[in-house]
């Protein structure tokens, strides 16, 4: 079987075709970044290595409107990321561990229906569905479009995490007299625990980073650090928005680098069991 394992980078054409992938992909980021510390007013023309457009972030004339959405920003996806956790964790749990039920797998495909479908459409219908019930938009309403729409996002590394913990552990707890509330808590829970926490991870990016849903959602002088981006270039692409994009990228890449190591992590400590 081993000689019949195809190696696609021996395909004619693959190494060239994704060399350009990531250049296509990466260097508009790359771009903004290094103007980002560009000390001309100019977005184009290059004046000099300087640090003056992030202290603007900081200390500019729209500081105070980028610490707000700022503040918005992290609180909304640290709520949406704890509710979204903890409610995915309860399905993984219901849909693997719990017995069969009918409806099972529409169960499940109406946990996964916010990957698949786009998320334009969300937005729309989650603001045709606040109308309709007459709910004020505002800040409570993007937390709580943003709580369903990152439930996926912390479901899939939960779920795989907790598919690949034998149930005979649990089992083994029970047969040595522990309560199933004790299996669950001093057994399954500490080898659930990186998956949890890569969900965790996951949502919570999710939701830092989202754009369209919040846009659609929020209420008059309510912003979030991506819409108060968008309607700052609106006005004109500014330096200091590059030195803004250039800080959610690197908290982006932080985020999503950590939940990937904490579930490889996890995945070494299931082995060496």
């Amino acid at each position: 079987m081993r000689g019949n394992t195809t190696d696609v980078r021996r395909y004619p054409g693959f190494f060239a075709f994704t060399i350009l992938c990531l250049v296509l992909l990466y260097t508009p980021l790359i771009i903004v970044t290094i103007y980002s510390f560009n000390d001309s007013t100019s977005i184009t023309s290059w004046g000099g290595f300087s640090l003056r457009w992030y202290l603007d972030i900081f200390y500019g004339l729209e500081a105070a409107k980028f610490k707000t959405a700022a503040w918005n920003s992290l609180s909304i996806a640290l709520m949406a990321a704890i509710s979204a956790t903890v409610i995915a964790t309860s399905a993984a749990i219901g849909m693997i561990r719990g017995n069969a039920f009918k409806g099972k797998s529409l169960s499940f495909g109406l946990i996964n229906l916010p990957l698949m479908v786009p998320e334009i459409v969300s937005a729309v219908a989650t603001l045709i569905f606040f109308s309709a019930i007459g709910f004020t938009r505002g800040y409570l309403s993007i937390l709580i479009a943003h709580m369903v729409f990152c439930i996926p996002f912390a479901y899939l590394p939960i779920a795989a995490r907790l598919e690949g913990i034998e149930k005979s552990y649990e089992e083994a707890a029970i047969d040595l007299y522990a309560t199933r509330w004790k299996a669950f808590t001093k057994v399954l829970m500490p080898l659930l625990a990186p998956g949890i926490m890569s969900g965790f991870l996951l949502a919570f990016i999710i939701s830092l980073d989202d754009f369209i849903i919040t846009n659609f959602v929020k209420g008059a002088g309510v912003e979030t650090l991506p819409t108060a981006i968008f309607g700052s270039v609106k006005q004109g692409i500014k330096p200091n928005i590059m030195a803004l994009s250039t800080l959610m990228l690197l908290i982006s890449i932080f985020f999503v680098s950590l939940s990937y190591y904490v579930n490889k992590l996890g995945e070494r400590s299931r082995k060496s069991l």
